[in-house]
């Protein structure tokens, strides 16, 4: 028989329970495609077409940036290491960190070109640096994008450089940036720099919203006359971050006002709520035929979810196990589950954990439960 136990529900509502009056506002944006997700719990707070494909201009440098920054973490690669740069670097248009040919220059200032300046012909160098050729570093990067999870992405260059094939999804430049933000916390610095200096030229970093105090920390613009404007950007404040990616603006104004407003709507409207804590006890049940009677059960991870403020108090806490639970368990075999369902967001369940050993009574101790619960009943 399955057994529901409500005992959790009241603590729950108790820990994040507040007044819901109102539904919260909708959201829009004129961003052709928006996405917004909470780095610490994955949860999606808005998107708008985020899984189609689009020219992601010069975020694309993001992952020619996460590659460099993964040969560095595996020790083939380091920030004192010199680039040749080639011509083909060199001569390459748009954006540019004023490289020289035949100059040979450090990863570090390469690094900060592609990021902080957007240089086309730093991301040339280190692609050819790395992988010999251009082609064959793009090549790379949609393979790294495979390894990623990233089922979409297609890249024909290092740069963002327009290409009909040159593509990935909003969606997928979140994950991306997210996954940057966790593999490389040594590295991910640099996306917050906001001017750089090379061969006497000093240039500001693209990102607008390093400089309205919004708490964002990267990452990058993009910006061509197919792909709109667009900014993958990364903003901490008050113990949480969101990560967020627009694209297809029609100005950097727009860029600015949509990307501020979204992300402010999203600080405003949710919260991050810690249920539980890995190895906190989640509820007590009853044994049978055990030495002990009753078992404490835990979950093996903390759980932390978002949810709309005005809709905490909704938040619905049951633990469900399969009536009798009997004698012998062992530590930290799975005795039940854990489920919380969310408004909007589904039913989530987690396994509930034994969290000591109950040994079985012996055979007169069984016979002596049998009888009891013959005579008087499961009791309370």
């Amino acid at each position: 028989m399955s057994k529901t136990s409500l005992s959790v529900l009241s603590t729950i509502i108790l820990i994040i329970g507040l007044s819901a009056t109102s539904p919260a506002p909708a959201f829009d944006t004129s961003a052709k495609q928006a996405f917004l997700i909470d780095f610490d719990t994955n949860q999606v707070l808005f998107e708008k077409d985020a899984d189609v494909l689009m020219p992601p201009a010069s975020m694309s440098k993001i992952m020619t940036a996460y590659l460099a920054f993964e040969e560095i973490k595996n020790g083939r690669l380091s920030l004192d290491d010199k680039i040749l740069i080639s011509e083909n670097a060199w001569r390459k248009g748009g954006s540019k960190m004023f490289v020289k040919v035949n100059d040979e220059v450090k990863v570090s200032d390469i690094l900060r070109g592609i990021i902080v300046q957007s240089g086309n012909d730093a991301a040339i160098a280190l692609a050819e640096h790395l992988q010999g050729s251009e082609a064959a570093f793009a090549d790379k990067m949609t393979k790294k994008a495979r390894e990623l999870g990233l089922k979409k992405a297609n890249f024909k260059n290092a740069t963002g450089w327009p290409d009909e094939e040159h593509k990935i999804t909003a969606r997928e430049l979140g994950l991306l940036a997210q996954l940057t933000i966790k593999n490389f916390p040594d590295l991910y610095p640099i996306y917050a720099e906001k001017t750089f200096t090379f061969n006497n030229i000093k240039q500001g970093n693209r990102n607008p919203l390093l400089y309205d105090g919004s708490g964002s920390d990267g990452l990058k613009t993009g910006r061509t006359r197919a792909a709109g404007y667009g900014l993958t950007a990364s903003v901490s404040k008050a113990g949480r971050r969101l990560i967020m990616v627009l694209n297809g603006m029609k100005s950097s104004g727009e860029r600015k006002r949509e990307s501020r407003k979204l992300l402010e709507w999203g600080f405003r409207e949710y919260d991050n709520y810690n249920l539980f804590h890995k190895e906190e006890i989640v509820t007590e049940i009853d044994v049978w035929l055990g030495k002990d009677k009753r078992l404490s059960a835990r979950v093996n991870e903390e759980i932390k979810l978002t949810v709309r403020r005005l809709d905490s108090s909704k938040v619905k806490t049951t633990v469900h196990y399969e009536e009798p639970v009997s004698a012998p368990i062992k530590k930290g075999q799975i005795v039940g589950k854990l489920k919380i369902s969310v408004p909007d967001q589904g039913i989530r369940e987690y396994p509930l954990f034994a969290m000591q050993d109950v040994e079985k009574l012996g055979a007169f101790g069984r016979i002596a439960a049998a009888f009891n619960y013959l005579v008087w009943g499961a009791g309370d």
